[in-house]
């Protein structure tokens, strides 16, 4: 069995493969903004993403990019192969769970 995750980290390494390339916090935290619609702070985004490298979920390595904006140099991520059997395992242990229940769900969701 992987390493358990949580749904924050689900979703930051859901947001890391979709941005591939350019998956850095700023980034990171406007897709989740995006897709979600939900507000997170950039703080709650490099904690997290610390927390998944600390775990070997994700990597990182600082970009090479010429520096005209000023400022420090931005940390981008990746999934790992560890990350992405535990992200595999997460989403496949919640999809078993919500199979046959999402109309009844929706159902629920409808009500008045």
């Amino acid at each position: 069995m992987t390493k358990q995750i949580g749904s924050l980290e689900q979703l930051l390494m859901f947001a890391v493969l979709r941005l591939g390339n350019e998956a850095h916090g700023i980034a990171l935290r406007r897709e989740l903004e995006r897709v979600t619609g939900r507000r997170i702070s950039s703080g709650a985004v490099y904690t997290t993403m610390e927390r998944l490298e600390r775990h070997g979920l994700t990597d990182s390595g600082i970009g090479d990019e010429d520096r005209p904006r000023g400022g420090r140099p931005r940390r981008y991520y990746r999934v790992t192969p560890e990350g992405a059997r535990a992200l595999t395992e997460s989403w496949e242990g919640l999809s078993d769970l919500a199979r046959g229940v999402l109309p009844k769900l929706r159902r629920l969701a409808e009500q008045k």
